[in-house]
């Protein structure tokens, strides 16, 4: 197929390509997937809170395709992808790193030793720049996470609080990151980097922690699994009436508009010349 522009795919991994939720999966929709981001002027990247040892493990795992980029650990890290090879954007670690002071995860942590709501995660799911918690469901996270923004700025600390809930185990996650990390920032960084627009630019996702993308002038897609919460911010915003944003409800094929479904339905609502890429029979 000809005259297909550069078109930069990104999406988010747990509960939006990865169907690791609650809803049932389309069968073949990731293999429709696969096919649509295996042309020459597709580019992908994945954004995600992993870091780039659990992204690795999720494309094994749910047989993903290969990305250009990963922006992992919830946008405080960025990566180019060049002959498998995994290329950290140090720029942007310099760049976030001033919002903390230049301080250290393990030094910032010891700011909030005392607020015993919070439960540190795993080592491994911690990042150079992200400091992240666990936190119970039963306590009011907006209070807490408004505690927490105030001790640091009483620090100096100039923070970015992202909140969202893991389904699986019914648990409170909290991501504490430099000001000015965060999806949209790290998505916003690689398009100025490699040259694509807002015209040539998409974003998937399910999710709190995608909110701040979902919102943006990015072209966005709300899978139809997607957490009930964020559906109803996006609807009170009524953002679903502009062009930035699109809700899948299963209108594509004979998918369901969950996971990669929606991603599919989203893509194809704002690039439809791309439907002929999409030739696989459900």
């Amino acid at each position: 197929m000809t005259n297909i522009m550069n078109l930069l795919i990104c999406t988010d991994l747990d509960r939006t390509l990865i169907p690791n939720g609650k809803s049932p999966e389309s069968p073949c929709a990731r293999a429709l997937f696969h096919q649509l981001v295996a042309h020459e002027n597709i580019f992908l990247a994945y954004v995600t809170g992993r870091d780039q040892n659990l992204v690795k493990n999720a494309m094994e795992n749910y047989h993903l395709p290969s990305p250009n980029f990963v922006i992992s650990d919830v946008g405080s890290s960025i990566y180019k992808i060049v002959n498998n090879q995994w290329l950290r954007i140090t720029d942007w670690d310099q760049k976030i790193q001033k919002d903390w002071g230049n301080f250290t995860r393990e030094k910032l942590s010891t700011f909030l030793i005392d607020i015993n709501e919070c439960k540190l995660q795993e080592k491994e799911k911690q990042g150079l720049s992200k400091l992240s918690y666990y936190i119970p469901l039963k306590y009011d996270h907006k209070k807490l996470l408004k505690k927490i923004k105030l001790r640091l700025e009483e620090v100096k600390i100039k923070s970015n609080l992202i909140w969202s809930v893991d389904e699986e185990k019914n648990i409170g996650l909290l991501d504490i990151l430099p000001k000015s990390a965060n999806k949209y920032q790290a998505i916003n960084y690689v398009m100025n980097k490699e040259k694509f627009t807002l015209e040539n630019t998409v974003f998937a996702g399910d999710s709190g922690n995608d909110l701040d993308v979902l919102v943006s002038p990015i072209k966005s897609i709300l899978v139809a699994n997607a957490h009930e919460e964020i559906k109803n911010i996006i609807q009170k915003m009524q953002l679903q009436e502009t062009n930035n944003i699109y809700i899948a409800e299963g209108k594509y094929l004979n998918l369901n508009g969950n996971y990669s479904a929606g991603i599919l339905e989203g893509i194809v609502y704002y690039f439809p010349n791309l439907i002929p890429l999409l030739t696989v029979k459900i």
